[in-house]
């Protein structure tokens, strides 16, 4: 579980979808180098250099640099003039919550997750899709598992690495789909195979029971259970539950928990008016 949790991707000239070639010209490069600075930033960094953010964006050390002013300037990014780091201001945080904030879908999903945590002693999240991340937008812990093991708001997951990825790319038309899996399989690692396998047997898994199960393994001692929700007129979203693996086997995830969250998916769905 923890090597789905990653700073996020630089974002691609193509934006958030597929888009055709010859609107490709179009995107304001300068623009876009922003955005990647402003996407560097995870709910565990309090503050960043210059340096960090050349790591994580791929950009060169001037452009960094001026991006990081002309942010600082337009009051996105304060800087600590003693140790010329950089943290988020209130204004970049406001431009995500107002993204965020559906609050008709956040009260119908944050209810029926509490409750969901605590009935089968389980964290849960709500996540949606940033270019090939997914940024979890909502969480409710268990009393019955320590805090510290539930992804945080603003917690980045692998699109294509991660249970909630899979459930999400299972629930999109297959050109997005084909595009997305593309673009994740120019940024490959170290189990690039295994996780292509793993992810196209839990998109068949979606297919035929509307959710995924990752068991825990070695190194991820995590289980983690995901459904889609999709929504009219918006872009579809994860829900997930997740504990330790001794607490999540197989045969609970598939028999319990997976069809109590597809059951709590539909429930949001039909709050929105999808049947």
């Amino acid at each position: 579980m923890n090597r789905s949790m990653h700073h996020p991707s630089s974002p691609s000239p193509d934006g958030p979808g597929p888009r055709p070639r010859s609107e490709r010209c179009t995107i304001v490069t300068p623009f876009a180098r922003a955005l990647s600075i402003l996407s560097a930033f995870t709910p565990q960094d309090r503050w960043l250099c210059n340096g960090d953010l050349v790591a994580r964006t791929g950009l060169p050390a001037s452009t960094v640099t001026r991006m990081t002013r002309t942010l600082v300037t337009l009051g996105y990014l304060r800087c600590a003039a003693d140790t010329r780091r950089f943290r988020l201001s209130p204004s970049a945080l406001a431009l995500g919550y107002r993204a965020a904030a559906d609050t008709e879908i956040h009260r119908a999903a944050n209810q029926r997750m509490s409750q969901f945590a605590e009935r089968h002693q389980v964290h849960v999240h709500l996540s949606s899709r940033d270019r090939l991340d997914l940024v979890v937008i909502d969480s409710c812990s268990t009393s019955a598992l320590p805090a510290s093991l539930q992804p945080g708001v603003g917690t980045r997951l692998g699109l294509a690495s991660s249970a909630a990825g899979w459930a999400l790319l299972a629930s999109l038309p297959d050109a997005e789909r084909h595009y997305l899996l593309q673009s994740a399989a120019q940024h490959p690692h170290d189990d690039a195979r295994q996780t292509r396998l793993r992810s196209s047997a839990a998109m068949v898994q979606v297919r035929k029971d509307g959710f995924c199960v990752a068991l825990g393994e070695s190194g991820q001692p995590m289980t983690m259970v995901a459904a889609p929700i999709q929504l009219p007129d918006q872009a579809p979203l994860a829900v997930s539950c997740m504990a330790p693996s001794m607490l999540m086997g197989r045969t609970r995830s598939v028999r319990e928990l997976g069809p109590a969250l597809v059951r709590m998916a539909q429930e949001i769905q039909r709050s929105r008016g999808r049947p």
